[in-house]
């Protein structure tokens, strides 16, 4: 058995895939395998690909898929894994050479989920920025998610994560929509994890281009990402109120960083898009996952209610 599954969804990014992949083939650890999902690219990627395992020594299994986005092709990839653990890569990233050897100390203790760090870099391979966070010990998903979701701007991310391949099959884990996929599933896994750990290796290397600022601008993209913002907040409730394993102190604190996060999206929109979108969260009364503790926090869940926009003005 491979000791992890490299999981690398593909559209469209054949300037960026090989570095991507020969990050894997520099790796100081051995004995993981790497599944390419290609999502119906239109460009050369295939080419690309195809053409690079001819010269590699990696264990390289290529797929090929109608472009359904990143969450299906991450849930295709799972379903062909064989690894004891998972990880997502995503193709225009690239991994630093000692991330896998320093995590297997984590991987040989059987630990549900490993969390690390990565850094934004730009196309010359310059750090823009390490994102940190909380690191601790080996705790409870539900312990350790109680550490993150008020301290790590940076939780979310499927790709600082490995998986414990058994515990992601057997709660049958699925990305769902084509926007903010992470999101709506990563704290579902962190507070179902028996054994989570938060290390400070940073070795994933995040990229920002021109190309990614761009997207973040569209309008009508921002218009269906916070559809699916709203989508996933309510697979949510479903979820973790279906789930009597999980304890209600920790209920709380996944609606609370859901509501936030669904709130910040307002930012993004405009005009009746931003009219219409503060009107589906008043109709889910997202202000009642505010537990007041003091008069600060009061005066939010009464501007969250009535005021949104004030509520926004006091974060």
């Amino acid at each position: 058995m491979p000791k992890i599954s490299v999981i690398i969804p593909v559209y469209n990014t054949e300037k960026y895939i090989e570095k991507c992949l020969e990050s894997l083939e520099k790796q100081e650890m051995q004995g993981f395998e790497v599944i390419v999902v290609n999502d119906g690219s239109k460009d050369n990627s295939k080419e690309v690909i195809k053409n690079y395992i001819k010269n590699s020594n990696l264990n390289i299994k290529y797929l090929e898929k109608e472009n359904g986005g990143l969450a299906s092709s991450r849930n295709f990839g799972v379903e062909k894994a064989t690894g004891k653990y998972i990880a997502f890569l995503d193709s225009d990233d690239y991994l630093d050479k000692d991330i896998f050897s320093s995590l297997e100390k984590y991987m040989d203790k059987d630990i549900d989920l490993i969390k690390f760090k990565m850094k934004t870099v730009d196309e010359k391979g310059r750090i823009l920025e390490k994102l940190d966070g909380p690191v601790f010990e080996v705790t409870t998903g539900e312990e350790g998610y109680e550490k993150l979701c008020t301290t790590d701007k940076y939780m979310d991310p499927a790709c600082i994560y490995l998986y414990k391949r058994e515990f992601f099959v057997e709660n049958n884990f699925k990305y769902k929509l084509r926007y903010h996929e992470d999101f709506g599933l990563t704290s579902l896994i962190i507070v179902q994890s028996k054994t989570f750990i938060s290390t400070d290796i940073c070795g994933y290397n995040y990229l920002q281009t021109e190309e990614s600022l761009t997207r973040s601008k569209d309008d009508s993209k921002n218009i269906d990402r916070a559809k699916d913002m709203l989508a996933h907040y309510d697979n949510m409730l479903a979820v973790i109120d279906a789930n009597y394993s999980i304890s209600e102190k920790t209920k709380e604190l996944v609606k609370r960083y859901y509501t936030n996060s669904v709130i910040l999206k307002v930012g993004s929109l405009k005009g009746k898009e931003k009219k219409q979108y503060i009107k589906e969260i008043k109709y889910r009364q997202m202000y009642k996952n505010i537990k007041p503790e003091n008069l600060k926090q009061k005066i939010k869940r009464i501007l969250l209610k009535y005021n949104i926009s004030l509520y926004l003005k006091m974060r």
